[in-house]
């Protein structure tokens, strides 16, 4: 068994996992798995630059998250950072705050990168399912970005589009700087019309509608079900590999974007982080199954956070 931490930065939330990895069983023993919103991505989109008050928050995350490391004795560290720092000018000030702090150096991956740890983070576990038909379609909606991957045991093809929660929440839906409260007709349209050219991007390399099973990871998605389950609270066992119909999340993303911030606030399930971004992810989410005719998404809490974690048996 080796002992490792994954750090999975990303333009909404910071997640650890502390694991013991067994590569010849390919079991995966969590010790220390916890996410801490920092929307590192704040105003990204629209200045080119992480906000000085985004990063305190992310090296707030990261100092506590390194005492948590040390007291786990993780023998290998490996810092993944996504959207949000890929495409900012002044990503060297992160990077350097990271590595004081943490003692490694960010990686700033690529989409396909991203891609490839959301993949078999994902799909470890369920390759031997017989009641799931491959290939797997597995979707990461993320804060800045989506990633799109089919494969079967291997990854086939993948693509990362710049389309994600708090991206298109700040793109379509902020007036005066606050989010509208509720969204109008028309930044709700404008939004999925922005989603809809994504999608057409991402079905320029990535053979979407071949997929039989969909897989959906990150926040957004594991909301949506969460809510579609009327949890009292949010709860991973539940949530882990639950089936969602498309009904079910049309439903919900509908009613999201027309509730107020206070009504959304009040979802019992709801992290306070999420609130103003979750009628967005949702949307993204239930484009992609209306575009594949997905009957179902099945939701995985296990995502590109365990695919670094897998990783670090193999990186030099």
């Amino acid at each position: 068994m080796t002992r490792v931490a994954a750090v999975d930065c990303g333009t909404n939330s910071i997640r650890l996992l502390v694991a013991d990895l067994d590569p010849v069983t390919g079991e995966l023993t969590e010790l220390d798995r916890r996410m801490t919103i920092v929307r590192l991505g704040q105003d990204v989109d629209r200045t080119g630059r992480l906000a000085p008050e985004a990063l305190e928050r992310t090296f707030a995350a990261c100092r506590a998250y390194a005492e948590i490391i040390k007291e786990h004795g993780a023998e290998r560290v490996r810092f993944v950072a996504t959207s949000a720092s890929r495409d900012a000018e002044n990503r060297d000030v992160f990077v350097r705050g990271v590595l004081d702090i943490l003692g490694v150096e960010p990686e700033v991956v690529t989409g396909d990168q991203e891609a490839e740890f959301s993949f078999t983070g994902a799909t470890r576990e369920l390759a031997g399912r017989a009641d799931l038909r491959r290939p797997f379609l597995v979707v990461d909606i993320g804060g800045g970005s989506t990633e799109f991957v089919v494969g079967d045991d291997h990854v086939r093809a993948a693509r990362s589009v710049d389309v994600g929660c708090v991206r298109m929440t700040e793109r379509h839906l902020v007036r005066d700087g606050a989010v509208t409260d509720p969204p109008t007709e028309e930044q709700i349209a404008a939004m999925r019309a922005d989603i809809e050219a994504a999608l057409d991007r991402a079905e320029e390399t990535v053979p979407l509608r071949e997929a039989h099973t969909l897989v959906g990871l990150a926040g957004s998605v594991t909301t949506v079900s969460a809510i579609a389950q009327d949890l009292p609270a949010y709860d991973s066992a539940a949530i882990h590999h639950s089936r969602i119909s498309q009904d079910r999340v049309r439903e919900i993303t509908h009613r999201l974007l027309r509730a107020t911030h206070a009504e959304r606030a009040a979802v019992p399930s709801m992290h306070p982080g999420r609130v103003d971004v979750i009628g967005a992810g949702a949307l993204v989410l239930l484009a992609i199954m209306e575009r594949i005719g997905a009957r179902e998404v099945v939701v995985s809490e296990h995502d590109i956070l365990d695919g670094i974690a897998w990783s670090c048996t193999s990186a030099e």
